[in-house]
């Protein structure tokens, strides 16, 4: 991964978002006259500590763009394996949390008024396109990076946000289901294959072309502008 130029003055703060019985710990970096603002929606795999998730953030950042990296999981049940595991594909829960995070972010008023994009990873790709549909008003739109956006399918067709779906070149059966997902959705769907590049994007700048592809769709839908 290339080093991103700090060139920008970032506002940090460390938050907690209540999502019904659970409280979900995350990190809020806002720039200098932010342009909009990226919740990341990783899957429960993950956590705001990822380096890949905090390098793409700090790529949006310097673009104008305030992130919010939370964790989808508490502390707790992170640490239970057998817990984590079925809480990975528990669409409906990971679902209901990222509709939490977004009502949150609209009760904060330091960045209630910023336009919204999801962006989401794995499972969490699918738990973005349902709050997409669940919050319509407050999503202008949604990427999805090594995503499972057909884990929403029942939802797809009524998704307003406009959508881009990042898939690995070599991740051969996401793609699939990617493709599957794309003819499913009504509004804007974009699909943009990552040469090179398996599921994580792991390989030598594959996260850099996927990280420059969402920060440009972002910059695109939410301000007009890249």
């Amino acid at each position: 991964m290339k080093n991103v130029a700090d060139t920008r003055s970032v506002k940090e703060l460390a938050v907690q978002i209540s999502a019904g019985d659970a409280l979900l710990s995350g990190q809020l970096q806002i720039p200098n006259n932010p342009k909009g603002l990226i919740l990341f929606v990783h899957g429960s795999g993950s956590s705001r500590f990822s380096p890949r998730n905090q390098y793409v953030a700090e790529l949006f950042n310097q673009a104008g763009l305030a992130t919010i990296l939370f964790d989808l999981l508490t502390a707790e049940e992170s640490q239970i394996d057998e817990i984590t595991r079925e809480y990975r594909f528990d669409i409906e829960l990971l679902s209901r949390r990222t509709v939490c995070a977004i009502d949150w972010v609209c009760q904060q008023t330091e960045i209630q008024d910023m336009s919204l994009g999801l962006f989401g990873a794995s499972t969490g790709a699918a738990a973005a396109l349902f709050a997409a549909y669940s919050r319509p008003k407050q999503v202008g739109c949604v990427v999805s990076r090594g995503g499972r956006p057909d884990l929403a399918i029942k939802v797809l067709k009524k998704v307003q946000a406009p959508t881009l779906l990042i898939v690995g070149a070599l991740d051969y059966e996401v793609i699939q289901l990617n493709e599957l997902a794309k003819q499913a959705m009504q509004t804007e769907c974009k699909l943009t294959i990552v040469q090179g590049a398996t599921h994580l994007f792991t390989e030598a700048g594959t996260l850099d072309v996927a990280a420059t592809a969402a920060k440009n769709w972002f910059l695109q839908k939410l301000t007009g502008k890249q």
